[in-house]
């Protein structure tokens, strides 16, 4: 039996006050190759009836995505994502304090403890990634805070590192912070922009970096017109796709609840808006992503944690 959802549920109230539609949209026509998911966080549940993992991941399966990276952003969640992640073949996790926990966390005398759970819980095999770590001044403010969130993302950034692990960053209008603290420390070995917020500008130093940049479900919002200028001059080498679920549905269905089923409809979009074949994005977003957090399947990903630890 799988773990059942985290006690976290997504407000079924939108951002405008009215309450949300919470029937779970069709499953799209699937991709003509294989995709991936790289970031939801299925512990949130939503929905008129919640989905489990397994629900989840076989309505994914339908959509023709073979898996996806499940994310923490505390030390109970990402626990949640690993024990997920080893029951379920089809998911890898990500663990991590998430900037707007640190300060919280800081404050209460905390924040070294959660750290090193996080560290505990990052040898697993089936954590692909470190994350989400970075900066969000939106939610935080004031001094203190924000040398909270510093020193976290800098505890991420070296765990990653020593680890030989991709780290997702977390970037909310704090982009010149963000990378020069990259550039300052070090960034590890595929670091990817979680669901992207910049513009072309960042999108161009991601690109000179070799940083990885993941687009969520609202590259579909007429209001994002930055993420589609961003998604335009990235090399698709560097092209990644994600729901952040159950958050960011994509158009026509935005603020209906999110699953990594919906992938195909953001990589459609983005493909449209590019002049590119959806099914060949959807490839090479699948190599990306494989290519940066290696195999899922159990076997398959012990042989490749081996090669690489000889």
């Amino acid at each position: 039996m799988l773990a059942q959802p985290h006690p976290n549920r997504r407000d079924p109230v939108a951002e405008t006050g009215h309450r949300r539609e919470l029937k779970y949209p069709e499953v799209p026509e699937p991709l003509g190759a294989l995709c991936y998911d790289n970031h939801t966080h299925l512990e949130i549940e939503d929905g008129e009836v919640g989905l489990d993992v397994v629900e989840h991941m076989d309505l994914a399966a339908r959509a023709g995505i073979a898996g996806a990276i499940t994310v923490g952003g505390d030390v109970a969640s990402s626990r949640w994502q690993v024990e997920a992640a080893n029951r379920e073949p089809r998911l890898l996790a990500a663990v991590a304090i998430h900037p707007n926990e640190a300060p919280r966390l800081a404050a209460a005398g905390g924040l070294e403890a959660a750290l090193d759970e996080i560290e505990a819980l990052a040898h697993d095999e089936r954590v692909a990634a470190i994350g989400e770590t970075g900066l969000d001044y939106y939610r935080t403010s004031g001094d203190d805070n924000l040398r909270a969130q510093l020193e976290s993302f800098e505890r991420h950034i070296d765990l990653a590192k020593r680890l030989g692990r991709p780290m997702q960053i977390h970037d909310r209008e704090a982009h010149d912070d963000v990378v020069a603290t990259l550039r300052r420390v070090g960034a590890p070995a595929g670091t990817v922009f979680h669901c992207f917020s910049g513009d072309a500008a960042l999108a161009r130093i991601a690109a000179d970096e070799g940083w990885f940049v993941s687009f969520a479900g609202n590259v579909t919002f007429k209001n994002a017109p930055n993420l589609r200028e961003a998604l335009e001059v990235l090399p698709r080498e560097l092209v990644l796709v994600e729901t952040d679920a159950p958050f960011l549905t994509p158009i026509p269905f935005r603020g209906r609840p999110n699953a990594p089923y919906l992938v195909p409809v953001t990589v459609r979009f983005m493909a449209e808006h590019l002049g590119a074949d959806a099914d060949a994005l959807a490839a090479r977003i699948a190599e990306n992503t494989l290519g940066l957090y290696g195999p899922f399947e159990p076997e398959a990903r012990r042989a490749w944690l081996a090669e690489r630890a000889a």
